[in-house]
């Protein structure tokens, strides 16, 4: 804290929403997706793949973008099949997509973690889910010790798929929950009953998976303080060691889907908000470790063992414990992360299959990052995992001074003025008020964001 500064209460909901209520990136990377240009292409990766250390443990993405419903509220890159010849296809496609990056990479390098992601991977059999690990294991070392995670619609999970995916090393699940409400699930296109998603927990228990993540929202239709508490109460008998609290994010213009939820039917800012903080309460009352922005962990659990250690990352499955630095995106529109830089598959499947069978890599953009780009990354990822950051020692570590964040310290004075953070010379502790807006002053280090404010969700 400064010398002159003094307590500061905690601002009101309304003085946050108020000031507050802007759009800012979720910072799952630095530069974020919107800085992602063609400029970085299949060429550029097979480069980056080649100089990846042969003796280095990646990550592998997988994504699978399918669904057996819409779920109107959806922000992912996924499409409704009635048929299962697509999916099949698919995994063709993959095996041919892990055939060229086995041509670019030096050599079978080991993997750390494996997830499954989408769309809904268990949209394939379980004789996909052996097709596909088998053109992973012609690529990668898939050693013991690693962890495969899924994320998982329980409306269409069978016990059958489950057996199959431990087989695979399945270690963790992640299944979509979001409210428990007749009505908000009406309001979305989703219908599950807890006994649903408990008889999914029950068969993942059974099948040896140590750690399951319920995913949940707030911020949608007709949903309230009530419904949001009625739905955390219906799950917590279910001790998942992972639950995550997502705040819905109402992009029309980017999502057509989502003009189908009646936008009258949307709490405001300040019910968003009264929801994400009631429900974060209970969560802790019930022996739950926050986590960064919107997580939650039981204390013996990796994440909040990770986030007690420092050791705490952030990537674009949200917060993880995976310290790879490199993560392979493999399927339509999957995002990979390399020391050298990002790329995306082409998010359109077309593009996706037609670059596949031309024989090249579906890269459709990226961008290269610079070592300014790799410091304030570190300021950001430390800010959105630990609420702190030690500007002078990352500086240091960088070789930089800390006298080229001036402007940004400066600007870190509105914030301790609302509470928001406290500074003590290069050193910022976001409060636990300050955890609400903690993209917002993310925001503060990223050089890129001012003139893309307008594609990013709402802070509040």
């Amino acid at each position: 804290m400064t010398a002159a500064a003094a307590f500061v209460p905690p601002p009101s909901h309304a003085s946050l929403v108020s000031k507050y209520d802007g759009r800012a990136p979720r910072y799952t990377s630095y530069p974020t997706a919107v800085q992602f240009t063609p400029a970085v292409n299949a060429a550029t990766y097979r480069r980056w793949l080649g100089d990846l250390p042969i003796d280095e443990a990646v990550s592998v993405y997988v994504h699978v973008p399918f669904c057996a419903r819409l779920c109107w509220y959806c922000g992912c890159n996924t499409r409704v099949v009635n048929t299962h010849g697509p999916v099949a296809d698919y995994v063709a496609y993959l095996q041919d997509e892990l055939s060229l990056l086995g041509a670019a990479l030096p050599g079978r390098l080991p993997v750390s973690a494996v997830h499954l992601g989408g769309g809904t991977p268990n949209m394939l059999k379980a004789g996909e889910l052996d097709v596909l690990f088998r053109a992973l294991s012609d690529v990668f070392r898939l050693d013991s010790g690693l962890e495969v995670a899924a994320e998982i619609d329980p409306l269409g999970l069978t016990q059958d798929w489950v057996r199959a995916a431990a087989r695979h090393g399945l270690s963790r699940a992640s299944l979509g929950v979001q409210n428990l409400s007749p009505q908000v699930q009406e309001a979305v296109n989703r219908r599950e009953g807890v006994e649903d998603v408990a008889r999914c927990v029950g068969w993942l228990r059974e099948a040896g998976v140590g750690s399951i993540n319920l995913d949940l929202m707030y911020g949608l239709p007709h949903q309230t303080v009530g419904n949001t508490l009625a739905t955390i109460d219906q799950v917590l008998p279910l001790r998942p060691e992972r639950l995550a609290l997502f705040g819905y994010a109402h992009v029309p213009w980017m999502k057509a889907h989502q003009q189908l939820i009646h936008e009258a039917a949307l709490p405001g800012a300040a019910e968003r908000l009264e929801q994400s903080e009631v429900a974060a309460e209970h969560l802790i009352a019930e022996g739950y470790v926050r986590i960064g922005l919107d997580h939650f962990a039981l204390p013996s659990d990796d994440l909040a063992v990770a986030q007690a250690q420092g050791r705490l990352r952030r990537n674009f499955q949200g917060y993880t414990t995976d310290s790879a630095r490199a993560l392979i995106g493999v399927g339509a529109s999957a995002i990979g992360s390399l020391p050298q830089g990002f790329v995306q598959n082409a998010s359109q499947e077309l593009a996706w299959r037609n670059a596949l069978a031309a024989g090249d890599l579906p890269i459709a953009r990226g961008v290269a990052v610079t070592n300014a780009d790799r410091l304030r990354g570190e300021i950001i990822e430390r800010l959105m995992c630990d609420l702190y950051v030690d500007l002078y020692s990352v500086c240091c570590d960088h070789g930089r001074d800390l006298g080229e964040f001036s402007r940004e310290l400066a600007q870190m004075a509105s914030f301790e003025r609302d509470g928001l953070v406290t500074c003590d010379g290069g050193r910022i502790t976001v409060t636990e008020a300050g955890r609400l807006v903690v993209r917002s002053i993310c925001a503060v280090f990223d050089t890129y964001f001012a003139a893309q404010e307008g594609r990013h969700s709402r802070t509040l």
